[in-house]
């Protein structure tokens, strides 16, 4: 089965070129939004959920990057400010800790699709420009199961404020067998 070229060239963007990337992680954003400079887009950038929402209201933009975990909430709050002030606009979430309950979520509030870190440009780009109702191509080099579990044992430990009793027991696992796992490197 053949997958469809979604490649594109600057002349083949939208009229309005207008895009938002809210990131937490300067180094990131910068890279993001000089990258997204260079194949046509109109960038403004943001670092927390306050500062994106300024930005929507300033001027609702055509597309949007979106982190879901931001220092000051959820990236969620930036998607349905957007899809109530802009509802044609294209919504792609970018995270680090992903997991099938804020992906859900998120399609719900109109996001149209949901990449892992770390994403480069052209992935981004091929997201936000995909023909709708499109499946999107699988990724080249996804993450092992390895890596997926890391991750959820990672975002978990996170979310109960780096507690490992607190994450032992909600991941219904031994103590010492999470201070193990989280004393290794991530798997690739």
């Amino acid at each position: 089965m053949e997958t469809e070229d979604l490649s594109f060239q600057k002349d083949e963007l939208p009229e309005d070129r207008s895009l938002i990337i809210v990131d937490d992680d300067r180094a990131f954003l910068q890279r993001l939004a000089r990258a997204m400079e260079t194949r046509g887009f109109d960038v403004r950038s943001a670092h927390s959920i306050a500062e994106g929402i300024e930005l929507i209201r300033a001027h609702a933009p055509a597309f949007a990057v979106v982190d879901m975990r931001l220092e000051d909430g959820n990236g969620l709050d930036v998607i349905a400010e957007l899809t109530r002030t802009r509802p044609d606009s294209r919504i792609i979430v970018l995270t680090g800790y992903g997991n099938i309950a804020t992906a859900v979520s998120a399609v719900k509030l109109g996001a149209v699709d949901y990449l892992a870190k770390p994403a480069d440009a052209d992935d981004v780009t091929d997201a936000l420009l995909a023909p709708p109702n499109t499946k999107a191509a699988p990724p080249d080099n996804p993450m092992s199961a390895d890596r997926v579990r890391w991750e959820h044992i990672q975002r978990v430990y996170e979310l109960c404020n780096r507690n490992v009793s607190e994450t032992a027991r909600r991941l219904n696992m031994h103590r010492r067998t999470l201070q193990r796992i989280l004393a290794k490197r991530a798997p690739k």
